[in-house]
């Protein structure tokens, strides 16, 4: 299995000598560009562990920290150019796993890398996460965020949601649809779901996501690209 490491580090340098030394021991690696985006990029290529420097645009480290604690439990590395006590134990406080100063040897990073991937999945797996323009579905807890914001959602909304998230771009039927939901013990009709969507759409509605599901008249129903 191939391990992916998201690195969410400013300095160019830095993250391109991580990345091409990560690429080197079969790591599977992305660096964030678009620091204002970081959660949209974690959820899309959803990582098994996240390498995190404190000090960066927009939102430091211990804010995308918090915000990745709130959608999955994977191991999350610090790096800092300030190592005093206070940043460590703060940086630990906000959810994170492990701690490396600068400057620092990458073949120290990559023991620490090494350590938290054993740890973490020797014995189980990674939260699921699917995204779609900044919504994020959380297969692991049946949850949905938006702008970092907890939306409730119904057993049924949930899996609507899933199946039109895993079929993006591509109509997905009433009746696929209905049967997704049989399948999990829950009997519904046309007119039922058709409240089901209206429910839906009404809750993305309050984050401006008016044509986030789109009706495919007569067939059914897409997440258009």
């Amino acid at each position: 299995m191939k391990y992916k490491i998201l690195v969410v580090e400013d300095d160019l340098i830095i993250s391109g000598e991580i990345q091409k030394y990560l690429l080197v021991w079969g790591f599977e690696v992305e660096t964030v560009c678009d620091f204002e985006a970081v959660l949209t990029q974690f959820a899309l290529f959803d990582p098994h562990l996240v390498i995190l420097d404190i000090s960066l645009p927009f939102y430091n480290g211990y804010y995308w920290c918090t915000e990745i604690r709130k959608l999955s439990k994977i191991p999350i590395i610090f790096l800092s150019s300030t190592s005093d006590n206070m940043n460590i134990i703060m940086a630990m406080n906000m959810g994170g796993d492990d701690f490396v100063a600068k400057p620092f040897d990458l073949a120290v990073l990559l023991a620490k890398v090494q350590a938290m991937i054993r740890r973490a999945y020797s014995f189980q797996g990674k939260s699921n996460l699917l995204e779609y323009k900044g919504v994020i579905l959380n297969l692991s807890n049946a949850s949905m965020e938006v702008n970092g914001e907890k939306v409730e959602l119904t057993k049924n909304e949930f899996r609507i949601l899933q199946i039109l998230f895993e079929h993006k771009g591509k109509t997905v039927t009433r009746e696929a649809i209905m049967k997704h939901l049989w399948d999990g013990d829950c009997f519904i009709d046309d007119n039922t779901l058709a409240v089901n969507i209206t429910r839906l759409r009404k809750k993305l509605e309050e984050f401006s996501l008016n044509d986030f599901i789109t009706t495919k008249k007569g067939i059914g129903y897409i997440l258009e690209d």
